[in-house]
């Protein structure tokens, strides 16, 4: 067998058999980490809605309008925090199971990206917490009319905290799916440079529909889009570069 082949193929019933195991093993992970943390979930709450309640007038408190929420909604945070600390291990079964049928010189490039790809989904659920969230809530709260008393309802704000996580740690992937299409060939580096103006232009628009109605939530993700751009561009081009300086040499 050739180095750059794959892994020798198995029967469709042994790729079944493989997937079934790995999905197994991810949900035990994700149950395990749910009952290992479920004790601490109204902590877990309080943590998060920390930044809201620091913004509330004295007196107020947050509310919930449905009888189940005080109890379903620090289970539902705990859930997808499971889910969130379970990330590495989920991607490292998916790699178990696609691995084998990559090409050596595939394999040494996709385990970096794997390790890219949770770094910087993390890195934009961070981003997210401790930056946008702050100032996202800090205008909110201040630009409301006299006289209305700011009581949010907690499976409301959960949810809003939770889009926005995953919006922010989705959108952080963008150098790697920058980077993906330029080594797959689908498009040059150059043709992106091109097109630089229309990116920055659609960074915008996606953003104006993925976070809340207001320029400062907007502004907040667009500018990292289109900067994250330009990093997986910049290392689309080394890539680009390499593969061209091989060429040569061979």
């Amino acid at each position: 067998m050739s180095d750059n082949a794959p892994d020798s193929t198995m029967p469709l019933i042994s790729h079944l058999i493989e997937l079934r195991n790995r999905l197994i093993r991810i949900l035990t992970v994700l149950i395990v980490g749910f009952f290992a943390l479920v004790y601490f979930r109204n902590d877990i709450y309080a943590a998060v809605s920390d930044p809201l309640r620091k913004l509330l007038p004295p007196g107020s408190t947050m509310i919930a309008t449905d009888v189940t929420a005080p109890f379903m909604a620090p289970f539902k945070l705990t859930f997808f925090v499971a889910l969130f600390l379970g990330v590495p291990y989920i991607l490292h079964q998916i790699w178990g199971f696609i691995s084998p049928a990559l090409y050596k010189h595939e394999r040494r490039i996709a385990v970096p990206l794997l390790i890219s790809s949770v770094l910087l989904f993390y890195t934009g659920v961070a981003f997210a917490f401790f930056i946008t969230l702050p100032a996202v809530l800090g205008f909110f709260t201040k630009v409301g009319p006299e006289g209305v008393a700011m009581m949010t309802d907690i499976n409301l704000y959960l949810d809003f905290v939770l889009k926005l996580f995953l919006v922010f740690g989705f959108t952080f992937e963008i150098p790697v799916a920058v980077f993906l299409v330029i080594w797959s060939g689908m498009v040059s580096s150059d043709s992106l440079i091109d097109k630089r103006r229309y990116v920055i232009v659609g960074c915008f628009f996606v953003a104006m529909f993925l976070t809340p109605p207001d320029a400062l939530s907007m502004a907040m993700l667009a500018v990292p889009m289109w900067l994250l751009f330009e990093a997986g561009l910049f290392f689309g081009r080394i890539m680009e570069k390499r593969k061209v300086a091989e060429a040569e040499a061979s």
